[in-house]
């Protein structure tokens, strides 16, 4: 199992961090991502805000309670931030290389949750998978994952 989910799905005592900041850090990385992605467009539609949290409960395990103080904490530092560096650099320290995959598939399911893959969102992708250390091979093998994943929910 990924590294990082055994610190998500584990206890704060387990991640050598009482207060369970390193889980938060984690789940605000991912979110901002994950919302940044939503808004690629001008807009975060119903769907993809329903997809990020779902994302976050299934794959992330955050818990219900939990998720509307994330999503807004995440939003915040999203609004504030001047790019996705400092996200990308925290996921690069601390997500394994198959974690920062799942992220990237992640990526591309909120990109195609509408069907419609507009020029913007395929240059955030770009940018994203170049920022996590992927390579174009790993991005476009994420893109068809995210496809097929999606088909497979319908």
């Amino acid at each position: 199992m990924f590294k990082m989910i055994k610190k998500i799905l584990g206890t704060p005592a387990e991640t050598g961090n009482k207060n369970g900041t390193d889980i938060r850090e984690a789940h605000i990385a991912l979110c901002v991502l994950l919302l940044e992605t939503a808004h690629a467009d001008g807009e975060c539609s119903e769907n993809e805000k329903e997809h990020i949290i779902s994302t976050m409960t299934a794959k992330y395990n955050v818990q219900q309670e939990e998720i509307d103080k994330l999503i807004t904490s995440a939003d915040e530092k999203r609004r504030e931030s001047v790019d996705l560096f400092s996200f990308t650099r925290y996921m690069n320290n601390n997500f394994s290389h198959d974690e920062r995959l799942a992220v990237m598939d992640a990526v591309w399911r909120i990109i195609h949750i509408d069907d419609r893959l507009e020029a913007h969102e395929d240059h955030l992708a770009h940018k994203l998978a170049n920022l996590l250390r992927l390579t174009h091979k790993e991005l476009i093998d994420s893109k068809l994952r995210a496809r097929q994943q999606l088909a497979n929910e319908q």
